[in-house]
């Protein structure tokens, strides 16, 4: 709106107040309308750029036909602004394209016409006029020249402001479309850290705490029968109790923020050769266990022991929570492409949930999972029940 309103203002200006008129000039109100008619739709090319082209275009006519303004580029100026604003605006680009044409056209049989009406009727200053060519063709070449060069300019320039205008939208869509994503990959980083978290603390209270538990009903039972027994059973407790703390110690070491230093005091993460004295914790807890290794012992990735490790500790928590067994069968396996662990049972009781939390079988399948490896959990043939994972480890060296 102050474009056109400024516009206004300064072809107004030049038409009631310069006095150059060929013949006699238009009234001062038909020159107040007409200007105020060509200057005001501009205030709205960007949103209605055709129909203010048409407006423009039609009106641009009628000023230079009733000789408003006809001896400043004003007019000219809103004519190219209006076609500008259409190659540059106007989303409906066969619209745009054929609109434009249809102005040049039209501007040209105008031009054309004139031009003929000066070739037969040529203007009194040209008789006696010198230079280098003949004022009529002079003043041809001139108007031809000038127009091709106006409305190529004006077609020309809108569309490189379409182009440019579409090349910084799809930037900016890109930049937010990259946005999105960094963002979606920043929360699916954080839901996985907080699995892997979520994993870990079970894993590690999980088993101790239902060790302390089991061996604290035991202690409780026997405390006035025999008082050597309950205090072995004690015993157990508060072993296991440190064990618990002293793993607890190690994830939330790992958990420590990059920029807090190290104290060099972190206990290594449990693996393959702590499953021994896993299993004998489980012993601890009223099982009758067996633990075997087979194959020749290699090392292993530190991520495949430690998962191997939780499978083990995870399959014995179940099997002291949820079943009956009173037996329990640990195996460590040394393939040739992998690491296979089984913890099989001989009780009835039903299968260990999977539900509350994702942290029972759903976490050793997640563990299992992340390495490429295949989790097996079901009953065994002749009663109870069995979890075997076969682990990626690599390939045995000769």
């Amino acid at each position: 709106m102050l474009v056109g309103l400024s516009l206004f203002f300064l072809v107004l200006f030049n038409s009631v107040g310069m006095g150059v008129y060929a013949g006699t000039p238009p009234s001062v109100l038909e020159q107040v309308l007409l200007t105020a008619a060509l200057c005001l739709p501009m205030a709205l090319r960007r949103r209605y750029p055709v129909a203010v082209l048409a407006a423009v275009g039609v009106l641009f006519i009628a000023v230079q036909m009733r000789a408003v303004n006809s001896d400043n580029a004003i007019p000219s100026v809103l004519l190219f602004l209006a076609m500008h604003a259409v190659g540059a605006w106007e989303r409906n680009r066969v619209l745009a394209k054929w609109s434009r044409i249809t102005v040049i056209v039209v501007m040209f049989g105008w031009l054309g016409f004139a031009l003929v009406k000066m070739v037969f009727q040529p203007p009194p200053e040209f008789q006696g006029a010198g230079g280098p060519l003949n004022p009529l063709l002079a003043a041809v070449l001139y108007n031809l020249v000038y127009n091709v060069v106006y409305f190529s300019g004006a077609y020309f320039f809108g569309n490189v402001s379409w182009v440019a205008a579409r090349r910084e939208a799809q930037l900016a869509e890109q930049a937010e479309h990259l946005r999105r994503s960094q963002e979606q990959a920043t929360k699916g980083a954080l839901v996985a850290e907080r699995l892997r978290i979520a994993r870990d603390l079970h894993d590690v209270v999980a088993h101790h705490v239902s060790v302390m538990g089991v061996q604290a009903g035991a202690a409780r039972r026997v405390l006035g029968t025999d008082p050597e027994l309950a205090g072995a059973a004690l015993r157990t407790v508060e072993e296991t109790a440190r064990t618990a703390i002293t793993e607890l110690r190690g994830l939330l070491g790992v958990l420590r923020a990059d920029g807090e230093p190290e104290t060099g005091d972190r206990p290594a993460s449990p693996g393959l050769e702590q499953l021994s004295e896993l299993v004998g914790h489980a012993e601890e807890s009223g099982l009758e266990t067996q633990f075997g290794v087979y194959g020749t012992p290699r090392p292993v990735p530190e991520a495949v022991a430690l998962s191997a490790y939780r499978v083990v500790q995870e399959a014995l928590t179940n099997t002291v929570k949820h079943s009956s067994a009173r037996r329990v069968d640990v195996r460590l396996r040394y393939l040739e492409n992998v690491v296979e662990v089984e913890v099989g049972d001989d009780g009835v009781g039903g299968k260990p949930p999977v539900d509350g939390g994702g942290f029972g079988l759903r976490g050793m399948a997640e563990r299992v999972a992340v390495h490429g490896g295949k989790l097996e959990v079901g009953p065994k043939r002749g009663g109870g029940f069995r979890v075997r994972a076969l682990l990626p480890a690599g390939k045995v060296v000769e």
